[in-house]
């Protein structure tokens, strides 16, 4: 089962300067239910490290690095 499985999954590929989308994992207490943000950003990739993980930046150029796994994005096309 995890050889079908394996075969129809794609591999994310980021580098740095691109723009992608966070998921919001959690649940805001004031939420608006279903109608609520499923993404949050755009944000810019400004590392790559091995193993899923990734440091993000605001597009503001903010030193607010976000330290994110790679499952918890998408990419930003504009």
């Amino acid at each position: 089962m995890a050889q079908a499985f394996n075969k129809k999954v794609r591999p994310r590929e980021f580098s740095p300067s691109d723009l992608v989308l966070r998921k919001v994992l959690h649940v805001a207490p004031y939420s608006r239910g279903k109608f609520a943000y499923k993404y949050d950003g755009p944000f810019i990739v400004k590392e790559v490290y091995d193993g899923g993980a990734i440091i993000l930046n605001d597009m503001d150029g903010n030193k607010n690095a976000l330290l994110v796994n790679v499952d918890a994005l998408k990419k930003y096309y504009h």
